[in-house]
């Protein structure tokens, strides 16, 4: 089965945010923030790609959509960091409803294999465990008569951590939430029209069967000043705890997320 993942990088869409912006250049003016950018690219760099190159199954295509008017050197960035990643296709998108937008991109890279497509969906500060794809796999296998009866399937590993990045190293805690999208994925029948980007997440066992799985640190929740989701008023602050030397030492094997990396990226930039 085909394994399709998709992130958004700042991608300007209408609709798809908690916050919303009363124009698309609006939108793209606060995406395109040189501050946030660069924490954007830190997470990216950091968290979300080093876990998806060390994937025990290297077999997946990643889509990363960006929009088609980010500036020049913001996109030659990006292309930097993914050039040696096969699994990558970087694909710029003019501003349009994002449900809409995502379903396309989808498709633009499914395979008409005759067999369902596994989907997940990522932000550019989230990451998955190293063997994520190989469990979304495995799980996809072990339910076999569900996918012969069903066109949607969710698949939930739902235990890992909150983490966000620093100067000093990764803060996090471990965390176990049901149908948090990063590691969330999504048998598609083949010929379906629509995939994981035409869902409420946290509304799937609403719509579908869902498959949850606990017991292996393969979500791992990106938290930082620019989440849209925690830009409204009221909302509480996470307490995230510097690593030890012990949950470093997690993070490298679980995730291949390495704190050293992290410092000396700060440093670079600083």
């Amino acid at each position: 089965m085909q394994v399709i993942g998709l992130c958004r990088f700042s991608y300007p869409a209408l609709g798809g945010f908690q916050i919303e912006h009363e124009t698309p250049e609006a939108r793209a003016a606060f995406l395109y923030d040189p501050v946030r950018m660069d924490e954007r690219f830190a997470t990216f760099q950091t968290m979300t790609l080093p876990a998806l190159r060390a994937q025990t199954d290297p077999d997946f295509t990643l889509a990363i959509v960006i929009g088609d008017a980010m500036p020049a050197p913001l996109v030659e960035r990006l292309l930097d960091l993914v050039q040696d990643m096969p699994q990558a296709v970087v694909l710029p998108r003019a501003p349009g409803r994002h449900r809409q937008v995502m379903s396309e991109v989808i498709n633009h890279v499914r395979e008409d294999s005759g067999l369902p497509s596994l989907q997940f969906r990522m932000d550019d500060d989230d990451a998955v465990g190293v063997t994520f794809v190989q469990r979304l796999r495995e799980a996809a296998d072990g339910i076999a008569p569900l996918l012969a009866r069903h066109r949607y399937i969710g698949i939930d590993f739902n235990q890992g951590h909150i983490a966000r990045i620093s100067p000093k190293g990764i803060h996090a805690k471990p965390t176990v939430e049901t149908l948090w999208t990063p590691a969330l994925g999504m048998a598609v029948a083949p010929g379906a029209s629509r995939g994981i980007m035409n869902f409420s997440h946290a509304k799937l066992g609403r719509i579908m069967p869902v498959l949850t799985l606990p017991g292996e640190d393969l979500m791992l929740r990106g938290h930082n000043g620019f989440n849209d989701s925690r830009q409204k008023d009221g909302i509480k602050p996470v307490r995230l705890p510097l690593l030890d030397a012990a949950g470093e030492d997690h993070f490298r094997r679980a995730y291949n997320i390495d704190a050293d990396a992290v410092r000396a990226h700060f440093r670079e930039r600083a």
